[in-house]
């Protein structure tokens, strides 16, 4: 199986929460755009300052995430992408999921790979499913 793995799915796994999609450590192969990396380490960064992390708890947490980060095909995020997710959807999504969706759709249709989105977000679960896409998690 070949996942698109939103930053939802990889936090859940990262901060040890109920729900983690714990099948994703057997995938095939892992896909996400280059936010991933920007939104899961300035949401540890934030749970640091807001002292739901300890600095030490942090600090792992970031390591950890790093070692997911070099598990995945990250997607640059480039003019096509910018300009499918600037194009309307079929449901409601804000600017980081409708980025996430276009890299999804854009690299599946590149590679002509069916792929699979890794998502604890209903918004962005529902947009994938109007695409035919199955969706982990949500």
């Amino acid at each position: 199986m070949i996942a698109y793995l939103d930053t939802s799915a990889l936090l859940r796994l990262v901060l040890r929460e109920p729900g983690a999609l714990e099948e994703l450590r057997a995938c095939e192969a892992l896909v996400s755009s280059e936010l991933l990396a920007v939104e899961s380490l300035r949401t540890i960064d934030r749970l640091r300052l807001q002292s739901a992390l300890s600095p030490e708890e942090a600090a792992i947490r970031r390591r950890i995430v790093t070692d997911w980060l070099e598990a995945v095909d990250l997607v640059l995020l480039q003019r096509p992408i910018m300009a499918r997710a600037s194009e309307p959807f079929p449901v409601a999504l804000g600017t980081l999921d409708a980025l996430h969706l276009a890299t999804a759709l854009i690299w599946s249709d590149r590679t002509r790979q069916k792929l699979v989105m890794a998502t604890h977000d209903g918004g962005l679960a529902l947009a994938a499913r109007s695409y035919g896409i199955e969706v982990l998690g949500a």
